[in-house]
């Protein structure tokens, strides 16, 4: 069953991940009145997502509002969904940054050849979700996103690999 969220005005969006390093699942959360959502993602996601949102604040005027202080994911974070294809826009008219996410649908959901045009009608849409956020929001989570996509394992100096606590066998050192 697909699910649409639409949080025009939220009050909290934040990135951010649970699990100790190597075992981090990490979430884009956002929360309206008392509607919290939370959307599963993969690292390199958010650490794209925050590039893009940079340098979009890049090319607009210096955010002069106070920055959200309160990032943490809001527990329990129970995934609705996992992400599979993020877009972004800005919004001039109310100088929003428009967050759109969609679920991700494994290729054998998708549309199958040898479906009759009856059944492919009765596969539902991928579910989505849309944050219109303010340019301090933007700011503030891709900080703190950030910080906490770095704050993972320590990477080897010689094959750029992330390393385990218990050790790394490094392929460059054969």
């Amino acid at each position: 069953m697909s699910a649409a969220f639409d949080f025009a005005e939220p009050d909290h969006v934040t990135a951010g991940a649970v699990g100790s390093p190597g075992e981090r699942v990490f979430y884009l959360q956002a929360r309206q009145g008392s509607e919290v959502v939370s959307l599963r993602l993969e690292k390199q996601q958010v650490a794209a997502l925050c590039d893009y949102l940079a340098g979009i604040l890049a090319d607009l005027a210096v955010v002069t509002d106070d920055l959200p202080t309160e990032l943490d994911l809001i527990e329990p974070v129970l995934a609705e969904w996992v992400v599979g294809a993020l877009a972004v826009a800005y919004e001039e008219a109310g100088d929003r940054i428009v967050l759109v996410a969609e679920e991700f649908v494994p290729e054998d959901d998708q549309d199958d050849e040898e479906a009759t045009p009856i059944e492919r009608d009765d596969l539902e849409p991928p579910s989505t979700a849309r944050f219109r956020m303010s340019r301090a929001q933007v700011l503030a989570m891709v900080r703190h996103a950030a910080g906490v996509v770095t704050a993972g394992r320590d990477v080897c100096q010689i094959c750029g690999r992330p390393m385990d606590p218990a050790g790394h066998l490094c392929p460059r050192n054969n």
